[in-house]
């Protein structure tokens, strides 16, 4: 699948423009990742836009991510792509035993946490977000509260890095991107 064919997809199961931006976050992230790893930029950047596809159409569990994989078959998206997106849901009970698989999950939670760091800056601004904010943002219990810290300090440990790091890739990309987020 081509990215103008995955966010053709995207868009025909995702109308709420939120959502898209958390696809578009998530693929910015995944892509940083890919060149960090060495690893193939456009299946990972794929695998980060279409994670979430069918989230707005089956909402709850096991139907998300489940629908998605079956549609994405059907399309012959590659089962690497497949697996690694069912692997971000838990309930799904796949291993996180491939970089794409672990990357996924540790950005997923991290690029929704920043995001909402941002839209609490005056300005709704990225370029006013740095580590040190959203860690301390982490700290805040009320904050994001539907967000899992744990799946954040999970994913970078997956990753073998610590969390101010893994923050600072996650960050960077989403800045890179910025105008697509509209922050």
């Amino acid at each position: 699948m081509t990215r103008p064919q995955a966010l053709e997809l995207l868009h025909a199961y995702t109308p709420g423009e939120s959502l898209r931006k958390h696809a578009y976050a998530v693929e910015a992230a995944m892509r940083a990742y890919a060149r960090r790893f060495g690893a193939n930029e456009e299946r990972w950047g794929l695998t980060g836009l279409l994670h979430d596809f069918d989230y707005e159409r089956w909402p709850d569990p096991p139907d998300h991510t489940r629908e998605g994989a079956k549609i994405l078959r059907e399309r012959g998206v590659d089962e690497e792509i497949v697996q690694a997106i069912l692997s971000h849901a838990e309930w799904n009970d796949i291993p996180r035993d491939t970089p794409l698989k672990q990357t996924l999950f540790a950005v997923d939670e991290l690029c929704g946490f920043i995001t909402a760091v941002a839209y609490v800056r005056p300005s709704r601004s990225l370029a006013e977000v740095d580590v040190k904010s959203v860690r301390k943002k982490m700290k805040d219990k009320a904050f994001a509260r539907a967000v899992r810290r744990e799946d954040i300090t999970e994913g970078a440990a997956l990753l073998g890095m610590e969390v101010d790091e893994h923050v600072a890739v996650c960050l960077e990309a989403l800045q890179a991107i910025h105008s697509d987020l509209g922050l």
